[in-house]
């Protein structure tokens, strides 16, 4: 009854008079093999959902084939005439070659009828639009095991950086950008590199209920300040939004792009956390619309994440913009006496950057000249000495970061009215340790060892290599590599994330404020994998944790997850929701410090999904806060 009268141009799904192309049977088995082949279970009760969570949909293309549909109902069609000579040649390989009668019957053995071939994935029908100060933003609505998730790609919160712009702080839009911005037409996955990139996601399940307002979680993603962005697949958070909860996640400038510092106003640098900054205005600004409460944000990252996370906890210009913290991995707190990078190193490492670039580091103008520089690419800094990746600093002696974590901590100079979680990693050191220490590629000694830390101490500063060298080799054979290598491997994860996050959380939690601290004990087969063995057995690395916090699991079938990492995403994803809107993390996790009692002991929760009641009494008490107390 929805039409009069229709117009068949050539075709119809009319074909054998006893059977159709395509049976319910068969097509529920071709459904099956292509689930398969994508990775997806076909015995399992949910593979549909398996297949819905693919993100990529042009894995679902098998190019020009053929596909029918599928019908148990009574039918009515036409034909048509001389249907066949260009289908013919396309889609039967024998018309394309020398040609004979076998040709001709073994062409009439396959069936070759085109119906459609789409392309499409998506119906207009789903997505939705909010208007916001960048103007409107459309979405898609998706589902996302089995919950319907409002995702908004692609968002910019910022005018570029560019030119003019380029090493200053981010600037609001001056004028929202019309007409409607298409926020999913952005793939999660596609990654470009662009000096254009102030632009944020959102993930919602509740754009539609506006009276019932969720609480929002900011993700800030890892990559040593130098590389990093919120549309790679390892970043996509439309899981966690299933929890009740709407996320947002940020993209931020990086490297010298993101870091340097000019010494004027102009310049102030720790540019990419200016840019997380604006970025959580916006938030406080726009996320009404989107079902979230901006009284109830909790921001969290993943190491550098983690270090941006507790940048904003100390800075005096994030007071206020949130109520909670998650630093997983990481934070800027090291030497008691000295920051990582002061304002002098930070104007001399770029002055040698603008050398570098043929721009006149003595001339008055010498940041006019870097930001004329049209090609963006230019200030890359590729690792030296075979490393893989290079960390970058924030500077401290900064508007953004006045003084440094201990003394804003010894004054109540940071920002006490939130509740945090910290944590790391059982072993932090081994996968860092062979990317950046030149040593741990090549034959390994005792001399190699302390020339090693002699150089970590160009960065960190003030170690006594003398005393630290001998605690972690005193319990070795060192004659031993392995043995040599896998000390300097727990001396780097020490140094450089353990402890530092530790007694960040720990001074911190002298405030009086709800602390949590936890060592993450588990990690997948996927980590193991991408480590070329430097994670597997005993070490759980750095960035264990994070595709459980995300929902990897349940979102990425590839064969790389199992049932229990699947069961344990679930359970954290539990973990820090619960914390976000209820402010207890989980029932057996007890503070990091009890300060009413002079004679408790730090407690830390161990993640571990075969034990998740343990937890550990003082477990840093000979490193953290025995060999390197001094130091901290």
């Amino acid at each position: 009854g929805l039409f009069k009268r229709a117009v068949m141009e050539s075709g119809s799904v009319l074909y054998n008079k006893d059977r159709p192309a395509l049976s319910t049977v068969e097509g529920l088995q071709k459904a099956k093999d292509l689930a398969k082949r994508l990775n997806c279970d076909e015995y399992d009760y949910k593979w549909l959902d398996c297949l819905r969570a693919i993100e990529d949909p042009n894995l679902f293309i098998e190019g020009m084939g053929l596909t029918h549909l599928v019908f148990d109902i009574e039918l009515i069609a036409g034909v048509s005439k001389d249907e066949g000579p260009m289908m013919a040649m396309m889609l039967i390989p024998e018309m394309r070659a020398h040609f004979t009668v076998e040709s001709f019957k073994k062409a009439v053995n396959v069936s070759v009828i085109v119906v459609c071939i789409v392309r499409c994935v998506c119906d207009e029908s789903y997505s939705v639009v909010v208007n916001t100060s960048s103007g409107g933003v459309r979405g898609q609505t998706l589902n996302v095991v089995n919950h319907k998730i409002n995702q908004f790609l692609n968002i910019p919160y910022a005018e570029p950086p560019v030119g003019p712009r380029r090493f200053s702080p981010p600037q609001p839009l001056k004028t929202p950008k019309q007409p409607v911005r298409e926020g999913r037409v952005k793939v999660m996955g596609q990654i470009t590199t662009s000096e254009d990139c102030l632009v944020l996601n959102v993930w919602t399940p509740n754009v539609e209920n506006r009276s019932s307002l969720k609480p929002v979680m900011f993700f800030i993603y890892g990559g040593g300040l130098s590389l990093g962005s919120i549309f790679q697949k390892m970043n996509n958070a439309s899981a966690l939004a299933t929890n009740d909860v709407v996320v947002v996640s940020v993209n931020y400038r990086v490297g010298p792009l993101g870091f340097l510092y000019g010494g004027d106003d102009t310049s102030p640098g720790n540019l990419g956390l200016y840019d997380q900054l604006l970025g959580l205005k916006w938030v406080r600004e726009n996320i009404h619309l989107f079902g979230g409460d901006k009284d109830e944000i909790t921001i969290f990252g993943i190491s550098a994440g983690s270090w941006s996370v507790s940048a904003h906890v100390l800075s005096p210009l994030s007071k206020g913009l949130f109520k909670r913290a998650v630093m997983e991995s990481g934070s800027v707190l090291y030497n008691k006496d000295r920051p990582a990078l002061s304002t002098v190193e930070g104007l001399q490492k770029a002055k040698d950057l603008a050398k570098r670039l043929n721009c006149d580091k003595y001339d008055y103008k010498w940041l006019d000249c870097l930001r004329a520089i049209d090609d963006p690419n230019l200030f890359i800094e590729f690792p030296i000495n075979g490393n893989m990746i290079e960390f970058t600093h924030a500077v401290f002696g900064t508007q953004f970061l006045p003084v440094l974590p201990q003394k804003a901590f010894e004054n109540n100079l940071y920002n006490n009215d939130i509740e945090l979680i910290a944590g790391v990693t059982k072993d932090e050191g081994p996968m860092f340790a062979m990317k950046l220490i030149p040593e741990m590629r090549a034959h390994f000694t005792v001399e190699s060892f302390i020339r090693a830390v002699n150089r970590l101490n160009d960065v960190y500063r003030n170690i006594d290599v003398e005393e630290v060298s001998d605690y972690y080799l005193k319990s070795i054979d060192t004659t031993n590599e392995s043995q040599l290598k896998g000390a300097l491997s727990a001396l780097y994860g020490d140094l450089v994330f353990t402890c530092a996050t530790y007694h960040f959380a720990k001074q911190f939690a002298k405030s009086g404020q709800n602390v949590y601290f936890y060592r993450f004990n588990y990690q997948s087969n996927q980590l193991a994998e991408i480590s070329n063995g430097l994670c597997s057995g005993d070490n759980i690395c750095h960035g264990a944790d994070a595709p459980f916090v995300l929902g990897q699991p349940l979102i990425h079938h590839q064969g790389d997850f199992t049932e229990t990492d699947y069961d344990f995403s679930i359970e954290i994803m539990n973990i820090w929701t619960d914390f976000a809107k209820n402010r207890k993390p989980h029932n057996v996790w007890p503070k990091l410090i009890d300060i009413s009692d002079a004679n408790s002991v730090p407690k830390v929760k161990d993640l571990n999904p075969n034990d998740m009641s343990l937890v550990l009494d003082n477990p840093y008490g000979s490193t953290c806060d025995g060999i390197w107390s001094q130091y901290f």
